[in-house]
C-alpha cells in the first residue's frame, strides 16, 4: 500500500471524518464571526498569535518552522499583525538581524474574547447532546490528539 493511503476499509471513515471536522470548524467560525466589531483575523494570523502567546520572544524563523510556513509568509503575517497593534517585534540582543515576537495586550484580549465566545457556543451545543454522546466525544479526545500528533510528525513533502 502507498504511504499516506488508507486501507480500503478505512476510506469511508477517513472521508467522513475529514469532511465533518472541516465542516464543524467552518460552521463554528461562521457563527462566532456574527456580531464581531473588529475586522476578522485570518486563520494563519490567529495561529501565529497563539504560537507567540505560548512562546513569547519567539524568532520569526522558529515561528515559520513551527507553523510549517515559509519565512517570508510569516514575515508578511508579522507585518499585518504589527500594523493592527496585535504583535510587536524586538531586535534579538544575541543577533540584531533577527526579530523576537511578542503578542500585545490587545491581541491577548482579542483571542481571550474569541475563546470565551467559542467556549460558550460549544458548551451550549454539547449540553444539548445526550449524556452518552458527550461521553463518546470525551472518550474520543485521546484518539483525536494522537491524530493531531501524527499529522504534525509527518515529514514535509519535497517541493520538487
Amino acid at each position: 500500500m502507498e504511504p499516506g493511503t488508507a486501507p480500503p476499509s478505512d476510506a469511508p471513515l477517513a472521508d467522513e471524518f475529514s469532511a465533518l471536522l472541516a465542516g464543524i470548524q467552518r460552521l463554528l467560525r461562521r457563527r462566532l464571526r456574527r456580531g464581531l466589531e473588529q475586522p476578522r483575523l485570518r486563520g494563519a494570523q490567529v495561529e501565529l498569535l497563539r504560537l507567540v502567546m505560548d512562546s513569547p520572544g519567539l524568532r520569526v524563523s522558529a515561528a515559520a518552522e513551527e507553523l510549517c510556513l515559509a519565512g517570508n509568509s510569516v514575515s508578511t503575517l508579522v507585518n499585518q499583525l504589527a500594523a493592527q497593534d496585535l504583535l510587536r517585534r524586538e531586535a534579538d540582543p544575541a543577533d540584531r538581524r533577527a526579530a523576537l515576537l511578542y503578542a500585545t495586550g490587545a491581541a491577548e484580549q482579542r483571542l481571550e474574547a474569541w475563546r470565551e465566545r467559542r467556549r460558550a457556543l460549544t458548551g451550549e451545543l454539547l449540553a444539548a447532546l445526550p449524556e452518552r454522546d458527550r461521553a463518546a466525544l470525551a472518550a474520543a479526545l485521546p484518539a483525536l490528539r494522537a491524530l493531531a500528533r501524527g499529522l504534525r510528525d509527518l515529514p514535509e513533502e519535497d517541493p520538487r
